[in-house]
């Protein structure tokens, strides 16, 4: 009989091995499949980000790489397609540069993806997703003064990843005629 207070599950928990019961039977391929499982059904994941929770998780790299192969291998695992996706969804909903995806790309351990994953933006389209950027943010600007609009405006862009000549290239393209006026009478 437990004692009044305890809880009998949290006893048990904690004399379990840090890989849980699994990793006592010997079977740290188990261990690694199941942590590698449950982080899959969250969101997708990279192999490094993978290999990184089963190392904390104390499975021995030759059971770890067994696994990761295998989870390659069927298709549960891969790199390339998640380096795409990201990028394009990074891209599409944040509005996120080359840059900026490149280093959210190697934040995630796809860094030898990235130059495949970023060859499908060309300039035209981040020029054109620049200026949808900027006139989204124009309208939320409206009543400000052309000068303080064009200094937030290349701000946005600039920590969205944009290069400053494209950010200031935009922002000048958008504010044209405002700035001429808002020059003539200064």
């Amino acid at each position: 009989m437990a004692r009044q207070g305890r809880n009998p599950s949290a006893e048990a928990v904690a004399d379990e091995p840090p890989g849980g019961p699994e990793q006592e039977l010997g079977e740290p391929e188990a261990v690694a499949r199941a942590v590698c499982l449950r982080l899959l059904t969250q969101r997708a994941r990279s192999r490094a980000e993978l290999a990184s929770a089963l190392a904390k998780r104390g499975v021995p790299d030759d059971a770890a790489t067994r696994v990761l192969d295998r989870f390659a291998e069927v298709g549960l695992v891969d790199d390339a397609a998640l380096a795409s996706r990201l990028a394009e969804t990074q891209r599409r909903e944040r509005g996120l540069a080359r840059p900026a995806l490149a280093a959210k790309l190697r934040q995630r351990g796809l860094g030898e993806q990235v130059d495949s994953a970023l060859a499908a933006i060309d300039g035209a389209d981040e020029r054109v997703r620049a200026g949808e950027l900027v006139a989204g943010r124009r309208r939320t600007l409206a009543g400000l003064p052309p000068d303080v609009q064009s200094r937030r405006l290349v701000a946005l862009l600039a920590r969205k990843g944009y290069p400053a000549g494209l950010a200031y290239a935009v922002v000048r393209e958008a504010l044209g005629a405002e700035l001429d006026l808002f020059a003539q009478r200064s």
